[in-house]
């Protein structure tokens, strides 16, 4: 008999490229944008990456309707963050992720997480062609908590 031959198939999932896993990808990243952070406390757009930012993650809420978020600046776009972003965190309606995708490949994002509940294959296929992580319907604090990450 000959030796074992190893399969190499690809599987389509909640995330692609599968260069990262998303744990990898939350504990490699220092710096993550949030498109969609809410500044009402009653929102998963506001406790969730809160618990990023408690945890030490530094973040930065990108949303044009508001002037702070958890005593941080807002951000009106990600062109507008001031520092390298190491992952995207997406709170828009799945309708609007392929265009924030698109935003995060141009500021030069390593990595797109849209949350529970948000899904895109257009959004998907622009991670994919420029070679970016790309995680989408899954929580990036439940993520934190199953795998007890912090940057502190």
């Amino acid at each position: 008999m000959g030796p074992a031959r190893l399969s190499r198939t690809r599987h389509r999932s909640r995330y692609c490229l599968l260069v990262r896993t998303p744990k990898q990808i939350l504990a490699e990243a220092t710096t993550i944008a949030v498109v969609g952070a809410s500044r009402h406390e009653e929102k998963s757009a506001y406790a969730v990456p809160l618990q990023l930012k408690l945890h030490g993650w530094t973040v930065y809420p990108v949303n044009p309707y508001a002037e702070q978020i958890w005593g941080e600046p807002c951000y009106f776009s990600l062109a507008e963050v001031p520092a390298p972003i190491d992952l995207v965190n997406i709170f828009r309606p799945s309708a609007q992720a392929a265009d924030v995708v698109r935003h995060a490949i141009t500021v030069g994002a390593k990595a797109v997480w849209l949350q529970q509940g948000i899904v895109s294959a257009e959004g998907r296929a622009l991670a994919e062609a420029a070679g970016i992580d790309y995680v989408e319907d899954r929580c990036i604090a439940v993520e934190r908590a199953i795998n007890r990450l912090s940057r502190l």
